[in-house]
Order: structure tokens, then sequence, then C-alpha cells
């Protein structure tokens, strides 16, 4: 039995808001008993807006691999293409894939500034796999089939060391843990982007091979690479754009295009070879101050 006081305030409550009982009982009861399971749900299944832009990164990598098979492979079958790889297909596949290192970029950062889920790691885990993993890998087995001098069992090896690249570096990502800041090995988006301009410099067959497990090592390596944070992910989404837009005008025959994007693929492939080292002569120059420290400093009594 409720006390005189209750009753009076649940009677003035239920007086004050008959449009919203009445709501609630126009509801169909669907719709009702879907938002009790929803409130029921445990908040470890619960999705966050970090978690949202995660799957539109694992999107991203599934629809690289749709445009690689239905533009580059499927004609090439079918002796519907001209030769090589399609401008307009290939293009559409990379995009995708760096919108995916776009969409990779911000979880990350809306994670920081608002919540994440307890899936939000293993979502993204999975969506990387998906995105910088498969999908560049399949692109390579793609270009070693349709390519006038390449060798396909010799291009399906090397895709096959840039996945188990990609899943041995997450693997390690998630049960090690590293000091703040840095990466230990090549991020995968940024490997998948030069296994991808590495193709697209069109290079002899030997050198291209020997460049993919290249980048495959150094993703499962130890070197050092910085996290893409501050004024560093803000570079890291100009050359993103920058990139997006070769490809653009290199797709719409833009004069100078072919050049612009051999200019871009280039750059990034530079850049791979250029930050290991950076990050190699810093770590042997801190081995190196530390000694110095360590025989200089009085011996303890």
């Amino acid at each position: 039995m409720l006390d005189p006081d209750t009753q009076t305030s649940a009677t003035a409550s239920s007086a004050s808001s008959p449009s919203s009982a009445s709501s609630a009982q126009d509801r169909p009861h669907w719709v009702t008993d879907l938002e009790d399971e929803v409130a029921d749900l445990p908040l470890s299944t619960r999705l966050s807006i970090a978690d949202a832009l995660t799957l539109g990164n694992a999107i991203c990598g599934f629809m690289a691999v749709y445009f690689t098979t239905t533009g580059v492979l499927v004609p090439h079958l079918m002796g519907t293409n001209d030769g090589g790889m399609s401008k307009h297909s290939a293009a559409t596949a990379v995009t995708l894939m760096l919108l995916a290192s776009v969409f990779d970029l911000f979880d990350g950062l809306v994670a920081r500034k608002l919540r994440s889920s307890a899936m939000g790691a293993e979502l993204d885990n999975l969506s990387d796999l998906i995105s910088f993993g498969l999908a560049p890998a399949y692109f390579v087995v793609v270009w070693g089939l349709v390519a006038d001098d390449a060798h396909g069992k010799v291009s399906a090896a090397a895709a096959v060391m840039v996945v188990l690249a990609v899943v041995l570096r997450l693997a390690r990502f998630s049960c090690t843990t590293i000091r703040d800041g840095v990466f230990q090995g090549m991020p995968s988006p940024f490997g998948a982007m030069t296994v991808v301009s590495v193709v697209l410099l069109e290079l002899p067959f030997i050198p291209t091979v020997v460049a993919i497990v290249g980048v495959a090592w150094l993703m499962v390596s130890r070197v050092e690479y910085p996290k893409p944070r501050g004024r560093l992910a803000v570079v890291t989404l100009g050359w993103i754009l920058i990139s997006m837009g070769c490809l653009t005008a290199w797709t719409l025959d833009v004069p100078g295009g072919h050049q612009l994007l051999q200019t871009g693929a280039a750059l990034q492939c530079v850049a791979a070879a250029v930050i290991p080292c950076f990050a190699t002569t810093r770590r042997v120059n801190t081995m190196r101050a530390n000694r110095r420290e360590a025989r200089c400093a009085p011996p303890a009594r």
C-alpha cells in the first residue's frame, strides 16, 4: 500500500502527463518490446559513435574487394578489357581503402573524446584485417593475374605475406603494451597504402614483389612509428585527401594525371622507407646517450 503522500504525487503525476500515457498506449506492442530489449542489453554489446566509424572502415574494405573483382578481375577473365588494371575500378578500390583509413583515423579520435564500447578494440582489429589486410592482398593477387609480366603464384605468395603480417601485427597489438604515442611496426593502414602504391608504380615484376614483401616485414618489425595525433593526424588526413585527388585525376585522364599518380605513389614508398631509418637512427642515438650517462655517473656507494 502507498502512503497518502505517495498516492497524491502519483495521482498528480498521472494527471499532469496524460499525453505521455496516451502516446505510450498508441505505440505498437513490438516497438515497446524492442525498446525494452535494447534497454536490457549489456553495456558491452551497445555500439558507440566510434564503433559506427569502425564499421564504416570494414564496409569500405569489403567494397574495395568488390570493385577489384567486378571491375578488374571479371573483365580480364571474360576478355572484355584492354589488358592491365582497369583505371576506374582500380582507382575506386584504392579510394575505398583510403576512405577506410579516414574512418580508422577518426574512430580512435572519437573514442578518446567520447566513449568507446567494450567491443571497440575487437571491432577495430577485425575491420583493419578486412580493409588493410584482405583488401590490399587481394589487390596484389588480381594484379598478378592481369598484369602482362606478372606471375600469379608468386604474387599470391606475396599477398599471403601481407595478410599474415597484418594478422600477426594486430594480434601482437592486442596482447602487448608499448609506450604511449608510438606503434611498434608499420601501422597496417600505412602498410596497405604502401603495398598498393608499389603496385601502382608499375615497376618490373620482381622489384614489385620484393618491395611488397619488404612492406610486410616492416609491419611485423619492431621499428617504432609515431601515432597520428594532433598535427600529425592533420597531416595524415591531408595526405589521404591528396592521394584521393591523384587517383581522381588519373581516372579522369586529366593532363599529367598519370605522372601525378606516379609521384604520389613514389612519395608514399619513400616515406615508408625513410621513416624506419629515422626511427632506427633515433633509437641508436638514444641508446648511445644512455650509455654515456651510465659511464659518467658516479659509482654507487
